[in-house]
């Protein structure tokens, strides 16, 4: 079982009980509450850089394993991971912490998360930070063009039946693994372990590719009536090298996030960019958060 004390940091954790879901988190510092929420395919030790930075520039950080992963609730139903879940997983994070409101960063799937939670309770978001994310309406227009449909295949693929789940557990989770394959400097093999130790807990593989197989069976027509436009200032760090994301989609529409605060592009990080450039990311994010030290939720 993961523990956060293999981080060799001062790591509290703990399970929040969120009506049928229950969350494990892990937990650091005092101040401002930050909300670190992961993406595919990795879970809290995804933040492993930024956790205890964030806590020593003065706030309090929480990253939860989101539901599917790791030691959080795994419901083998796909209709148990959609935005709006995921957004309600979010808010009563948030509340059930003992605060009102939370600084949220997410990447990747955390990302997506994490704009649905802006645009669906906004009362709980404070300040947003987007990591290498596509604001849904972006992702939706990107996939017309045929370089991001050959990026996004495995969105087709995840969404088959039983299949994915044989192949991602072959070779020792050769197939997640590559995922993480083009972050610069490359995973460590003790890292890769900690991976691994998260996808085969029971039922998490089958959570993890869930978050697709509810993306590709919404309709394109409810997607985009579930639009809110995002009032919370908010910033997005994007890595160019990117292989799964076009950098034409780091952008949100005006419309659709009239704060925008700006898009740090950082030209040499991957999709990976809190691991490839964790040391700027961390700064970007206490210089964008540093307003909120004055305020508590």
């Amino acid at each position: 079982m993961d523990t956060p004390e293999k981080t060799g940091g001062e790591l509290r954790d703990g399970y929040a009980e969120i009506g049928d879901i229950r969350l494990h988190y892990v937990e650091a510092g005092e101040g401002p509450l930050i909300v670190l929420l992961h993406g595919f395919p990795e879970f809290w030790y995804g933040w492993r850089s930024q956790i205890e930075p964030l806590a020593a520039a003065g706030f309090r950080v929480v990253a939860p394993d989101m539901r599917g992963y790791n030691l959080s609730s795994r419901p083998t139903d796909v209709a148990a991971y959609t935005s709006a879940k995921l957004a309600d997983d979010i808010r009563d994070l948030i509340h059930e912490r003992g605060a009102e409101s939370a600084l949220l960063v997410g990447h990747d799937w955390g990302g997506t998360a994490a704009w649905a939670t802006a645009m669906i309770h906004p009362e709980v978001v404070n300040r947003l930070a987007i990591l290498n994310a596509a604001h849904p309406r972006k992702l939706s227009e990107g996939l017309h063009h045929p370089d991001q449909l050959r990026r996004s295949w495995y969105f087709f693929f995840f969404a088959l039946p039983e299949l994915p789940e044989s192949v991602v557990h072959a070779n020792n989770w050769h197939f997640f693994r590559h995922f993480l394959s083009d972050a610069r400097p490359a995973y460590t093999p003790d890292e890769i372990n900690r991976y691994v130790e998260a996808w085969s807990q029971p039922g998490a593989a089958t959570g993890m590719i869930n978050y697709y197989r509810s993306s590709v069976r919404q309709s394109q027509k409810a997607a985009t009536e579930a639009l809110r436009p995002v009032q919370a200032p908010t910033l997005v760090i994007w890595g160019q090298r990117d292989d799964y994301l076009r950098p034409e989609l780091a952008e949100p529409d005006h419309d659709d996030v009239p704060n925008l605060d700006r898009v740090e592009r950082l030209p040499d990080a991957s999709h990976w960019v809190h691991h490839d450039e964790a040391e700027r990311a961390n700064q970007l994010l206490i210089d964008f958060f540093a307003p909120a030290r004055g305020l508590r939720g």
